[in-house]
């Protein structure tokens, strides 16, 4: 039996909770000093003050870390990313930098589209390859789990491959790897036109998704010139008979109801909302759909951010990923989105922490077993170089992460690799 104890943690922050939090509660993330963890095999057992804590247990029986100077938090959740996927596209970056927008990109044959051809090339081998090397630096930052979606095939084998990709991920990788079914991703030249065409396709591929049972999520990208809100409650009302549970790409570029239809199928979370309407945030703070915040896209973008502030002050439980993906966003720096967050959309320090542990395992269905330092739940926790979590924002875009714990196993400190089982 693996037995752990983290002891005299400076600050030891728990976000205690098994569901999303929302507006006021997600300031309250039940701050510990001097703070101490048991661990064992992979399960917390017990949450306190160290003085009170090592009454109980002997020291002995345990491997000891000491935070003394440290603070001690859960590990981050990437609740949306586009892990695996073939190709780059440096190029229409550059493009962007000279005014081109992401829409006039994508009507030219770029976009999606790009990442499709380069994606459908890349065998399944590759995919992982490439894919633990992303884990790995996943992990560096703290991140334990990490949601990842298709939708960079656009057909039957290609989607399936990245799907299975994930699935062997999930279980060579220390990271956990929640996978998301995401075929309508894009509109294909031969398709324009007959996007409902698309829709019944991909239904039919979710067929094969469920029956490998390849994902737990189904994922859509409700967007002008993409797929409609029509569109998109079909194939998600398709996706939910069939067991999946449900996400949205909702309101990123215009403001045409993805949010509303978010909450109205009882979707895990919707995605982006950057033009989300002030009915459509009403209706995310009366729900527990949990509005998924991607400010690393707006600022490589160059647009606007979501209204974060708000939509905490209006009720929601908001959280924050990276949407890692080979386009809009190729970054997968946890660092740099707790730096726009705290800078440029108004959250305070602990809100942002929340966004990224209980608020995010609850994007992804986790909030129960992962997300918050607590008895009876898996211990994955990070331990920061520094003393408080106010390093997090004040080290902007710099990874302060230096210890990695998953399932209670040590699997990363600095300069320690791999982070491979």
């Amino acid at each position: 039996m693996s037995k752990i104890i983290i002891k005299n943690a400076s600050e030891l922050v728990t976000c205690k909770g098994k569901a999303p939090k929302h507006g006021k509660e997600m300031s309250d993330i039940g701050m510990i000093k001097n703070g101490c963890v048991v661990i064992e095999d992979d399960i917390i057992i017990d949450v306190g003050s160290t003085d009170d804590i090592l009454k109980k247990y002997d020291e002995n029986e345990y491997r000891v870390i000491e935070a003394d100077g440290k603070a001690v938090l859960p590990g981050f959740v990437d609740s949306h990313t586009h892990l695996v996927f073939g190709g780059y596209r440096a190029d229409e970056f550059s493009w962007r930098l000279k005014g081109d927008s992401y829409m006039s990109i994508m009507e030219r044959g770029g976009g999606i589209t790009s990442s499709v051809r380069a994606t459908r090339n890349t065998s399944l081998d590759e995919f992982i390859e490439t894919g633990k090397k992303r884990l790995d630096k996943l992990i560096a930052m703290g991140v334990t789990t990490v949601e990842g979606k298709s939708g960079y095939g656009l057909d039957r084998e290609t989607e399936i491959r990245q799907l299975q990709a994930m699935r062997e991920l999930n279980e060579i990788h220390e990271v956990d790897v929640v996978p998301t079914f995401l075929g309508p991703h894009s509109v294909l030249p031969e398709y324009k036109g007959k996007e409902d065409e698309f829709i019944d396709y991909m239904i039919d591929v979710m067929k094969d998704v469920v029956s490998e049972n390849l994902a737990e999520f189904a994922d859509i990208f409700c967007e002008k010139n993409v797929f409609t809100v029509e569109q998109s409650r079909k194939f998600l009302s398709e996706a939910k008979k069939m067991g999946l549970n449900l996400k949205i790409h909702a309101d990123e570029i215009v403001q045409l109801g993805g949010t509303e239809l978010a909450v109205e199928l009882g979707c895990a979370s919707a995605d982006h909302l950057l033009q989300a309407s002030d009915k459509g945030i009403k209706m995310l703070s009366e729900s527990d759909t949990v509005a998924t915040l991607l400010p690393a896209t707006a600022f490589c973008l160059k647009e606007e951010y979501a209204r974060a502030r708000e939509m905490i002050d209006s009720g929601c439980a908001v959280a924050l990923a990276t949407d890692f993906n080979p386009g809009s966003c190729f970054t997968n720096s946890v660092p740099l989105v707790i730096a726009l967050a705290a800078l440029h959309m108004k959250m305070s320090v602990e809100e942002i922490i929340t966004a990224l542990t209980v608020n995010a395992a609850a994007a992804v269905n986790r909030s129960s077993t992962t997300g918050s330092i607590e008895a009876g739940k898996k211990a994955d926790i990070i331990i920061l170089e520094y003393p408080s979590i106010h390093f997090l924002p004040y080290h902007a875009a710099v990874n302060i992460v230096e210890t990695v714990i998953k399932n209670g196993k040590i699997i990363g400190e600095k300069n320690e690799r791999p982070y491979i089982k």
